[in-house]
Order: structure tokens, then C-alpha cells, then sequence
């Protein structure tokens, strides 16, 4: 054997060769790196800038809380028109409780709820672009732009199973065969000036505008789908409070108009076949 001869040996300057699991690994780490900078620097840039960019930050956070209560809690609402002068004057911003009839609850007589009127006060959506329609529900959730074209706020007279006529001999409104004193209408106006007749269907609501001589409201769409009735499911919330102007913030109180009036089944007045 020749002794003389040896193995080459590896190159010692070399590195050593890069196995199949040294490149991910080492690309792990500068990954992680650039997603911790990169997360450092978006926590970083909403106090940086100086203070316009920080009240910018805050006028959008507030937006955001805004909106997200809005839709899920309380709701400004705009009063466009004086259907509920009385009550409420044109450009009132009152809070709709959207709580109120979430969890079992029901609207009741005298409670002034908002409501969506499509299906019964309005038969088809109004036409409106799409931009606009965007603009108009995030600034009427904040109280900011009047309702939808189909959002109405009106107060409860009847509920399911409840006969509500007009008039008694002395002009007032009678549920279930009792007259109701609603000292909440607008000085002057008489209860109604339309005569009707009919029994509420159950799970619907008639509805009145305080300032009967200029509200569009039951009476106006007894011929149509509905009779001029509401459906429960269709019912936003319960206004419950006035927000602004400051001169009028007040809480919005259910009158004591309706305590007399008794149950539909025990009614005096409620027999009868309903018509408008």
C-alpha cells in the first residue's frame, strides 16, 4: 500500500454548504423582522405627524364608534317634517332606542317609535344613486342628514288585536270602546278628521302623527297592503330621549293617555266587522 498517498482534504476557508433548512430558517427570521417593523411602524404613525394628523386619527375613531352605535345601540334621528309638532319640532334630533323591543319586548300604546314604512306606508323603495344613498345613511345614523325615504317616526295609538275608531260623540279618538284624552296633540288640531274603523291584525301597529292635521300617517293608507297598519318586525326603535337642540333635551315619557284602555278581548267596542 502506498503510504505517501492521502485523502484531499476539504478547504477549511470555505463556509459550509448551505443545507435545504438553512435558507428557510434564516428568511424566517428576516420575515419576522420586517413584520415586527413593519407592525411597530403602523403603531407609530397615528401619534406621529404632529397634531393634524392626530386629530385626524381621533375625528375617524370617533366616526367609527359613532356609526358602530348607531347601528347596533342608539340612533340619532333628524325630525324632517312636523307630522309630530307637539312633541317633536322639524329638526329635532332625537335617540332611537334600538334595544327596546330586542330582547321580548313590544311596542306599546302612546310609546313614539321609529320605523322602516316599506310594505306599508311606501310600497317601493325610493329611487336614489347609490353614492348619494351611501352619504345619506352614514350621516343620518350620526344625525347629521335626514332618514331614509321610508323611515317614518310616528306614535303608537293601537296594537294587535286592538279596535281604534274615530270619533265618540265629543270627537276622540276610542280604543277597544274607550275614549283616549291625548293631551299631547298639537294645540288646535281635533283627533282626526277622518272617520275610521278598524282592528289592528296581530303582530302590525296603527300608528298617528301628533300634529294630526299634517300627518301622513294610518289613516292615509287604509286601502292599501296593510290597511294602513305597521308590522312589529319592521319597527327601527323606541325614541326615547331629545338630544338637541339644548333648549329642548328631554326624555320622551309614554303618556298616560292609553292607562284606561282595556285589553281587546274585554273591550265594549270591540265587536264589529273593521272598515276604514
Amino acid at each position: 500500500m502506498d503510504t505517501d498517498t492521502q485523502l484531499p482534504e476539504r478547504d477549511r476557508s470555505s463556509g459550509p454548504v448551505q443545507g435545504e433548512e438553512e435558507g428557510p430558517r434564516s428568511a424566517r427570521i428576516t420575515d419576522r423582522g420586517g413584520l415586527r417593523g413593519a407592525l411597530s411602524a403602523v403603531l407609530r404613525w397615528p401619534g406621529g405627524g404632529g397634531p393634524l394628523r392626530r386629530a385626524g386619527v381621533l375625528l375617524v375613531a370617533c366616526v367609527i364608534v359613532l356609526l358602530l352605535v348607531g347601528n347596533c345601540l342608539v340612533q340619532p334621528f333628524l325630525i324632517p317634517s312636523g307630522s309630530m309638532r307637539g312633541t317633536l319640532a322639524v329638526g329635532d334630533r332625537v335617540l332611537v332606542n334600538k334595544l327596546a323591543y330586542r330582547f321580548g319586548g313590544t311596542p306599546q300604546r302612546g310609546d313614539v317609535i321609529v320605523f322602516d314604512g316599506l310594505g306599508s306606508f311606501t310600497q317601493e323603495t325610493p329611487e336614489e344613486n347609490p353614492l348619494a344613498a351611501l352619504v345619506r345613511e352614514g350621516a343620518s345614523s350620526v344625525g347629521l342628514m335626514s332618514p331614509a325615504r321610508n323611515d317614518y317616526i310616528k306614535r303608537v295609538v293601537g296594537t294587535g288585536g286592538d279596535r281604534v275608531t274615530c270619533c265618540d260623540r265629543l270627537g276622540r279618538i276610542m280604543v277597544n270602546g274607550q275614549p283616549v284624552d291625548e293631551d299631547y296633540l298639537y294645540p288646535g288640531d281635533e283627533p282626526s278628521r277622518v272617520p275610521f274603523d278598524i282592528v289592528v291584525p296581530d303582530g302590525r301597529l296603527w300608528v298617528m302623527g301628533d300634529h294630526r292635521s299634517d300627518s301622513r300617517d294610518s289613516r292615509d293608507h287604509l286601502g292599501e297592503p296593510g290597511g294602513g297598519t305597521v308590522p312589529v318586525d319592521r319597527v327601527v326603535g323606541r325614541a326615547d330621549w331629545i338630544g338637541w337642540p339644548f333648549g329642548h333635551i328631554r326624555s320622551l315619557q309614554r303618556p298616560g293617555s292609553f292607562a284606561r284602555v282595556p285589553d281587546p278581548d274585554s273591550g265594549p267596542g270591540h265587536a264589529g266587522a273593521p272598515h276604514g
